[in-house]
């Protein structure tokens, strides 16, 4: 299908490219060669609907893979996991007829009651947007479009359709930005995705400084800006905004609005001519995909065609699923070497959890999983003698307490008993409400441990959960998070010891959820969330106000032992350092260690966290192998956003780079010096006077006015009174003109303002 330009359609036809064709589908015009396109969910598996559409998970879809989804990538800081998972998501795309995947999702962790933080891969910006742009890249080299969202600020679903997330500029920038923008300028996917909630009071998907200034003018993006579905309350505001296509469609009302609104004069006919450009790119450049190995001849057929997953393919990716996911797993505590499993010893396997995984959350990335892997078939697969006792359960028939028994009973006749406890039913739509364990199952760890031997406890959750209560009770405790359709197999291998436990926290896990930074503003009240906490997110948080956390940011345990050599940080520029640091696996056993840099300063004038997560990279390394790798510190990563000159800034000054473990442990650090941005503020006759008499050309010129004006009483009592400076700095300038005293004039401060120019 040859395509001729569609701006040069009739106005009411290109109206029509501008909503969706039906649920899941972009509209085909035939007379301009447009093909229609399908966009379907799949941040971690591919959701196809052949009937029966709908956006929250209600009805089935085509058989595809679940892989591990993002809480789970996170926790692997591994670039190649999630570029992994990319690629495979696009070859699953382009055999179901998919063209563009809405994903991943880069939005951050603010609170861990978020009940979507299992589709988010961490509480840090720059750890999603690395682990984000590899994915992007995959799967797009795939021939399958990429959809980043949820553009932007939305950390919570409560009143998501209408809540505003007020959010002050620099926090903006420095913590719920960077990760789309480094997506974009690095990734450039095909597509990115207005959120449902408002930013400062105005609709995402009609916010012209996010989707247009910022989005296209500040990061280049040049792809379709498409509505999350049935986020659109004004079309033809949302149409000026930048947002191209609404979904899902077809919506004729708003066709038609639009098409009056050019009419009107409302609009301009150059804005509709620059969206439907847009999407008729998008589709061309995805409809090979979506054709695929469907054999579609036409539009039409494309956009209706649903092919399958094959046998063999399906086996590939569960194989690949399982070693993906058993690279999330983070081990938080294993006293005594009670992991990992000893071949031969006599296991006590505990809990519904072991024989009915919670592998994935509900809501629009529900994916219809074709296998899934338990952990109690895998356990005794890998050749352990297992028994088995559920301990409790939600069928409400059954005898709690003698449940409980049977699993004491149970576990008391074990060398190891591994308790297997999570949580159900987080899904897209609603937030949870606290971050307890169902009282049974914390009762039901605490009797195990009672009288086991040893015990295990693995914890299967879309977001962090409180140890408090049982944490001292158990050995070991590992954190499955929802690790997909292998998670039974992933969890057997590390447990077993066949795979080395090398995830580490994205996110922190706090001692009482009272001590989350978001916790009296989280979820908001009268249709507004003041995100009050600033930039202090996380372990920005607990590391600056010195709050104890149960396990920090960057927590994880290994099966061996690694040490961190000798670190050297070079200064290659006014703001740039390079970092080089040596790690040596000094234990028995092949593993994996994430090496996080972390830099630390109190240069410029606004409030730095204690620390930030700058650059990180994984190692695989042999027993007794060093390695001596080589990270860049570019200027952002010394910056912070400077709201009065509405840009990045590099203060002169002293700089940290530490090497930690963790957010809260650091192993090794070097102090350097950089020169930062010399570039004085420009200043304006509204400026404070302590910036005038800072300034390196207007500063001398202002005392030297001020002095002439002086008498020598004046002179002599400024000179001997030093708290003078301090009491007039916030003055500005204009405003103390009109002192007594004061000779100089208007006139006098534009002609110094000339000379900074």
């Amino acid at each position: 299908m040859q395509q001729s330009d569609p701006a040069a359609l009739p106005l009411e036809k290109k109206a029509s490219l501008l909503s969706g064709g039906d649920f899941w589908s972009t509209r085909a015009l035939d007379e301009a060669g447009v093909p229609a396109v399908v966009l379907t969910d799949g941040p971690h598996g591919v959701r196809r609907q052949r009937a029966g559409a709908d956006h929250l998970g209600f009805h089935a879809s085509e058989p595809a893979t679940c892989f591990p989804p993002a809480v789970a990538v996170g926790s692997s800081w591994d670039t190649e996991v999630a570029a992994r998972v990319g690629a495979a998501l696009g070859r699953e795309a382009r055999a179901l007829g998919v063209g563009v995947l809405l994903g991943p999702g880069v939005n951050i962790k603010r609170s861990p009651l978020c009940g979507r933080n299992f589709e988010y891969y961490s509480e840090d910006p720059l750890l999603s947007g690395v682990l984000g742009a590899a994915f992007v890249r995959a799967l797009q080299a795939q021939g399958v479009g990429a959809t980043v969202k949820h553009f932007a600020a939305n950390n919570q679903e409560t009143n998501r359709m209408r809540v505003s997330a007020d959010v002050d500029e620099r926090t903006l920038r420095e913590i719920y930005l960077p990760a789309f923008e480094r997506v974009v300028t690095e990734a450039r996917p095909a597509a990115v995705m207005a959120a449902y909630n408002r930013l400062n009071g105005v609709p995402a998907s009609q916010h012209s400084r996010l989707l247009t200034d910022i989005l296209r003018a500040e990061w280049g993006f040049e792809g379709v800006v498409v509505s999350d579905w049935g986020a659109v309350g004004d079309r033809v505001a949302a149409l000026a905004a930048g947002l191209d296509l609404q979904m899902p469609g077809p919506d004729t009302a708003n066709d038609a609005a639009i098409v009056r609104a050019v009419h009107d004069g409302v609009l301009a006919e150059a804005v509709v001519d620059a969206s439907v450009r847009r999407v008729a790119e998008l589709a061309a450049t995805a409809h090979a995909a979506a054709a695929g190995p469907a054999g579609a001849t036409d539009a039409s057929e494309a956009a209706g065609t649903v092919g399958a997953v094959g046998d063999a393919l399906a086996a590939e990716h569960h194989a690949l699923a399982r070693e993906l996911a058993a690279d999330c797993v983070v081990l938080l505590k294993n006293e005594g070497n009670a992991l990992p499993l000893v071949e031969g010893s006599r296991v006590a396997v505990v809990g519904e959890f072991a024989v009915d995984p919670q592998f994935q959350g509900g809501g629009s990335s529900l994916v219809n999983a074709p296998c899934v892997d338990t952990p109690l078939a895998a356990l005794r697969a890998l050749g352990h003698t297992v028994t088995y006792a559920a301990g409790c359960t939600q069928d409400q028939a059954l005898d709690p307490e003698a449940l409980r028994e049977e699993a004491v009973r149970v576990a008391r006749e074990a060398e190891v008993a591994v308790v297997f406890v999570g949580l159900r039913g987080e899904t897209e739509g609603s937030d949870r409400e606290d971050l307890e364990l169902p009282a049974e199952q914390v009762e039901l760890v605490r009797a195990v441990a009672a009288v086991a031997a040893r015990t295990v406890v693995v914890v299967s959750a879309g977001g962090v959960v409180s140890l408090e209560g049982w944490h001292d009770d158990a050995d070991a405790i590992v954190a499955g998070w929802l690790l997909g359709q292998a998670a039974g197999g992933a969890l057997s291998d590390v447990l077993s010891g066949v795979v080395n436990p090398s995830g580490r926290l994205a996110e922190s896990i706090p001692l009482r959820l009272a001590d989350n930074p978001s916790y009296l503003t989280f979820p908001g009240e009268a249709g507004h969330v003041r995100y009050g906490e600033g930039v202090m997110v996380g372990y920005r948080h607990y590391e600056t106000v010195g709050r104890a956390v149960r396990y920090p940011f960057g927590h994880g345990l290994s099966y061996t032992t690694f040490s961190t050599g000798e670190l050297a940080v070079d200064v290659t520029g006014d703001d740039t350092a390079t970092v080089r640091v040596t790690v040596t696996n000094t234990g028995d056993r092949a593993g994996k260690h994430v090496v996080q840099v972390y830099v630390a300063t109190a240069a410029g004038p606004v409030r730095r966290p204690a620390r930030e997560l700058r650059a990180f990279t994984k190692l695989a390394l042999l027993p007794g192998e060093s390695r001596t790798v080589e990270l860049p510190l570019d200027r952002r990563a010394f910056a912070y956003y400077d709201v009065e000159q509405s840009r990045w800034a590099v203060a002169p000054g002293s700089y940290t780079v530490q090497i930690g473990e963790s957010a809260g442990r650091v192993v090794a650090e070097q102090t350097v010096t950089l020169t930062g941005d010399t570039t004085a503020v420009a200043l304006s006759l509204d400026s404070a006077l302590g910036d005038w008499l800072a300034h390196p050309v207007a500063g001398p010129l202002l005392q030297q006015a001020l002095s002439a004006g002086a008498t020598e009483e004046q002179r002599r009592g400024s000179e001997a009174n030093g708290d003078l400076i301090h009491m007039i700095a916030s003055i500005p300038a204009r405003q103390f003109l009109h002192f007594p005293g004061i000779t100089l004039s208007t006139d006098d401060l534009t002609r110094i303002l000339e000379t900074t120019r």
